[in-house]
């Protein structure tokens, strides 16, 4: 009885061990990614700066490809869950009262949220998110496997409070959300300069409400009918 409750822990303990290896290679390989983008990123660099044999990325992930989709994988799925939760509440709160600011609130206040409370790791994630979005090679192809369900979503929920609105208005208004929203979530710093020092790129709890604002009036301008 003893031998058998000693050998649940030991495999208890290597798979505790094996699951922060294979999460302390993600951390690295995260921040490298949004430093670096994926060509400037090699995985002998993540295995030194992870502190593990190369193989073992191998072990784990197969190939850069592979490792790539792991990091891009592990928090979208946190962020699909999030935003997808708050568009259910929303509507099942205002019935038939949709607004468009109501709809895009609920789409970007669980990603803002996080963002402004981030740690490195999630921060190093938003960045990459940015240098995704504005890759054409592979970076459509990314963004469309894992982030085309929850934006599908909020295009029928505005749809809701603009009935009239046309298809490709709503995608386009869309469009130009994504780029302010991933701008965002980059902090480049870039607004810092421009405005000079008047707003900060990190400052989300300005960011959000401007942001909510601008979206809404865009597609309400957009999709006029």
């Amino acid at each position: 009885m003893a031998t058998a409750l000693q050998s649940k822990a030991a495999g208890r303990t290597r798979a505790q061990k094996s699951f922060e290896t294979s999460e302390r290679i993600l951390d690295v390989a995260e921040a490298e990614f949004s430093r670096h983008g994926f060509d400037g990123v090699t995985l002998r660099a993540v295995a030194k700066k992870a502190k593990v044999d190369t193989a073992l990325l191998h072990y784990y992930f197969d190939s850069k490809k592979g490792l790539f989709d792991a990091v891009f994988l592990r928090r979208a799925e946190v962020l699909n869950k999030d935003r997808m939760e708050a568009m259910d509440r929303y509507e099942a709160e205002a019935g038939d009262d949709i607004t468009v600011e109501g709809a895009v609130a609920a789409f970007l206040n669980p990603v803002l949220e996080r963002c402004a409370n981030a740690g490195p790791e999630w921060r190093a994630y938003f960045a990459l998110i940015g240098v995704v979005n504005n890759t054409p090679v592979w970076g459509g192809e990314t963004m469309t496997r894992y982030f085309d369900p929850v934006i599908h979503r909020l295009i029928r929920v505005v749809r809701r409070a603009l009935p009239y609105a046309r298809e490709e208005d709503l995608f386009w208004s869309y469009h130009m959300l994504s780029g302010s929203l991933t701008l965002t979530l980059a902090e480049t710093g870039r607004i810092d300069t421009l405005s000079g020092g008047l707003c900060r790129s990190e400052d989300i709890a300005a960011v959000t409400p401007r942001m909510i604002a601008y979206a809404a009036a865009g597609f309400r301008a957009v999709c006029k009918g």
